[in-house]
Parts: C-alpha cells; structure tokens; sequence
C-alpha cells in the first residue's frame, strides 16, 4: 500500500474511533439516559427549550400543547433528527380527563413518567380591578395553578412506587414581585405556584419525589412578545443588572439541572433566574 493511501486509510480510520469514542462518551455522559419526562406547554419558548435539552441528555420526552400542534411537531422532528425520541400530545391540562389521558398516553408508548415539568402558563391578557371578570380569574387560576396540581396528582403514585420521582414547576419573578401593571391575577397565581411547590416537597420527599422550582425573570419568549410592547419590554430590560433579556435555553438548562442527579439534595427550592433583576 502507497504511503499517501495507507495514511488516508489510518486517518479514515482514526477518525471513526474518533467519533465512535465521542459517541459512546455521549451515551456514558447522557444525565437522563433511559428516562422518560413530560413538559406541559412545550410547543414554544420555555417548554420547547427544555423539551430539547432533555432530548440532547437521553430523555424520551411527551411534548404537550393545546393549540400550537405545529409547534409541538417541529419540536418532536427537531428532537428526532437529534436522534432522540419524542411524542406531541394534545391536551388541555386545565382539565382532570384530559390530564389522565395525556399520562396515559405518555406510558402507552415508554411504561413510566420519570420526570414532570409543569411549563403550562400563560397571562392570557393585561387586566387590571376595572376590567377583571371572575371568569378571567378561575381561567388564570386554572391555568396557571390548578394544571400543576392535575398533573402532578397524575404522576406522583407511579413516581411513589419505584421511589424515584422529579417534578419542577416553572413559576415566575411575578410571583415575588406582583408582577407588572395588568399582570396581577397572574402574579397571584404563580405565587400559588411557589408555595405549592414547598408543601408538595415536603409531602413528596418521603416517596423519594424530589419537587422544585424555577422563577424565570424577563425572558425573550412568545410571551413577551404578545403581551409586553416595545417600551414596555425595554422598561423591563432597564431594571436588568445584566442589560439584557433571558433566552429559553438559559431557562432550559437550569430545569435541566434540577432535574439531574446534581440536584439530588435540593427540595423545595425555587431557583430564581432573572440576571439580577430580583435578588435576595
């Protein structure tokens, strides 16, 4: 064999170690291989980031939404070309059956839920005392609120029984600070959300249910970009010590921590993320 070709050769081949090396430390490195997590709300912002940050560490992962179902599928194909697994379900998470058939559908097709992200949220519009409805209120209420109860009620005995469990409830810097103008129900919410969060830990921790949370701060999501103008988001920005609005995948990859065995004596806690924006 000619030197050049025999080079070639052993360069072909020291670049298929290479790579196999790179995936068998992947697959090693992987801090959710083989198990299986539900995100609420995962069709865009937040919910999507995490869905694929999962995906990236071994997580098969059930990508719920309720009205964005383009969304929810190009989060499973983006996931699936990643090489992962991944299931859009639609489901109202504000209602018990369809809560129970969105599990049912998560189990159908990988036997078990291993982590629970309660993602689903939304301010659905600015109001405040003038133009507030009690049906405006219960809607925010239950979205906000009452859908983490729901799921997690869904999940929590499967999680009991194998004595391993996580669960993160995405809550909000409104719900420390009331939130801006308009934004009270929501803020009110979210603040349920919080100290949900504490009471279901301590409730959960002798099933070996590890439950957290994340306040995400002013994020550059869909959210924002329906419900917070211009002036409005720039306002936000100018009271961030960092000069800027968050990103999702920042969002996504401390919900991922949480969720990781790095996080296996935390309980309880709320992990504000908001560049500066509330501090304690």
């Amino acid at each position: 064999m000619r030197y050049d070709a025999a080079f070639s050769f052993a360069q072909r081949e020291g670049w298929e170690a290479d790579r196999h090396a790179a995936l068998i430390e992947r697959e090693v490195g992987m801090i959710l291989q083989g198990q299986v997590a539900l995100i609420t709300g995962a069709s865009s912002g937040i919910g999507r980031a995490t869905a694929q940050a999962m995906a990236r560490e071994g997580a098969r992962v059930g990508v719920n939404y309720l009205k964005n179902q383009k969304g929810a599928e190009e989060a499973v194909e983006a996931i699936r070309k990643a090489g992962s697994e991944a299931l859009a379900i639609r489901a109202d998470v504000t209602r018990q059956q369809e809560v129970h058939a969105l599990v049912a559908a998560v189990r159908k097709q990988w036997g078990r839920i291993d982590i629970l992200v309660n993602n689903a949220g939304d301010l659905i519009a600015r109001r405040t005392l003038v133009d507030m409805t009690e049906e405006y209120w219960d809607e925010i209420m239950d979205l906000n609120l009452k859908s983490a109860f729901l799921c997690t009620q869904a999940v929590w005995e499967e999680m009991a029984a194998r004595q391993s469990g996580c669960i993160i409830n995405v809550t909000s810097i409104a719900g420390r600070n009331g939130g801006g103008l308009g934004a009270a129900a929501y803020a009110a919410a979210k603040g349920g959300l919080l100290t949900y969060t504490k009471g279901l830990a301590k409730e959960l921790a002798p099933h070996g249910i590890r439950v957290n949370g994340i306040a995400p701060g002013v994020i550059a999501t869909p959210y924002h970009e329906r419900f917070s103008p211009p002036e409005l988001m720039a306002k936000f920005v100018a009271n961030i010590p960092l000069g800027r609005a968050g990103t999702s995948e920042e969002i996504a990859d401390v919900i991922l921590f949480l969720a990781s065995p790095a996080a296996r004596y935390i309980l309880g806690e709320t992990v504000e993320v908001n560049g500066g924006m509330l501090m304690d």
